[in-house]
């Protein structure tokens, strides 16, 4: 089971921290994603990041503001966002990928999901 945590109401400019932790299994054989669903939109492609760290992938929307990291000891994961726009105001999504080599960036890669929680940007 994944759970995410870090959501919440933000001003344009500002920063949040969206944490993804595992419960019954561990997370460090596993790629882990984020993904977002804004109201009336598909949902899209974030950030990735292999089971070894060493394949980082960003979304061109998101890139140089936000980082994803992971802590193997805490079995979880982590979404930094900084300089936060309204058009980042979605449901963010965490999911776990089992794969050896680099990261999956569409949603039919990844083989469990968390719940969402929401990020509202204000203007």
């Amino acid at each position: 089971q994944l759970v995410e945590s870090g959501g919440g109401l933000v001003q344009a400019g500002g920063s949040l921290r969206l944490s993804c932790a595992a419960s019954g299994r561990t997370l460090s054989n596993y790629a882990m994603g984020w993904f977002r669903q804004a109201p009336g939109k598909e949902r899209e492609f974030v950030a990735a990041i292999s089971w070894n760290g060493a394949s980082i992938i960003y979304a061109d929307s998101v890139k140089g503001r936000f980082t994803i990291s992971r802590a193997y000891a805490k079995n979880t994961v982590f979404l930094q966002m900084n300089s936060l726009k309204p058009e980042d105001t979605a449901v963010y999504y965490c999911a776990a990928e089992q794969r050896l080599i680099g990261v999956g960036t569409t949603g039919r890669d990844y083989d469990y999901w968390g719940q969402g929680t929401q990020v509202t940007v204000s203007s």
